[in-house]
């Protein structure tokens, strides 16, 4: 049976053997499986986005909106280690984020006592401009609330939007040529552009989710 990346079925122990590597991702994928709570496309989908941020921005405080189970903010933690710390909100934290967290200090001690798992508003957590803003999957207009919070600071951003709402979302002036979607997601990096921002625009890889486009943004 093909092991797809972008399954939601969750990893667990029996999992183990198809990470025999010895690089950080493998070394992360062990703690998921031992937790044996993650789907799986959240294990690819975090590592997707934190390894590409990672090569542009270093540093930071590490700011995850709508974080789900922190994965990602622990992610970039672990390939940085000159972030000092990070949180990771969202309005409810699944039951076993802990867990995750744990089974992560299992291998990186060091994550002990850097990251904060939140409940609330988005909208609570204040930003500075050294902060790195990431958001993965961030559903109809929380994208837009994720690049609002991150430019209101001058922070750096890394966003995967997802489930583009037509209703809510600025698509442009470009619908009538491409695909809404898309047109959405141009919106926004032009609008970065014109908040002082340079912008890049990358793709992660398609099997792990077919909403791969990844938004990276710095205050110039």
């Amino acid at each position: 049976m093909t092991f797809s990346p972008s399954s939601r079925g969750r990893l667990t122990r029996r999992d183990r053997d198809r990470f025999a590597g010895s690089g950080v991702f493998d070394k992360i994928a062990l703690a998921v499986c031992d937790a044996g709570c993650l789907p799986r496309k959240e294990l690819y989908e975090a590592w997707e986005v934190a390894r590409r941020a990672r090569r542009l921005f270093r540093g930071g405080r590490v700011v995850d909106l709508g974080s789900g189970h922190g994965l990602l903010a622990q992610t970039m933690l672990i390939l940085d280690d000159s972030s000092p710390s990070a949180i990771a909100i969202d309005k409810a934290q699944p039951p076993c984020a802990l867990r995750v967290h744990e089974a992560l200090l299992g291998v990186w001690p060091r994550l002990a006592g850097r990251v904060a798992f939140l409940e609330g508003d988005l909208a609570s957590v204040p930003i500075d401009s050294g902060d790195i803003v990431v958001s993965s999957h961030g559903c109809g207009r929380l994208s837009d609330a994720v690049i609002d919070r991150a430019a209101s600071a001058g922070a750096r951003l890394a966003l995967m939007p997802c489930c583009h709402d037509f209703g809510a979302c600025d698509a442009g002036s470009l619908v009538g040529w491409i695909d809404r979607a898309l047109a959405i997601d141009i919106a926004r990096a032009v609008r970065l552009e014109s908040l002082g921002y340079r912008v890049w625009t990358q793709t992660i890889r398609r099997d792990v989710t077919p909403k791969n486009r990844l938004l990276l943004a710095a205050r110039l």
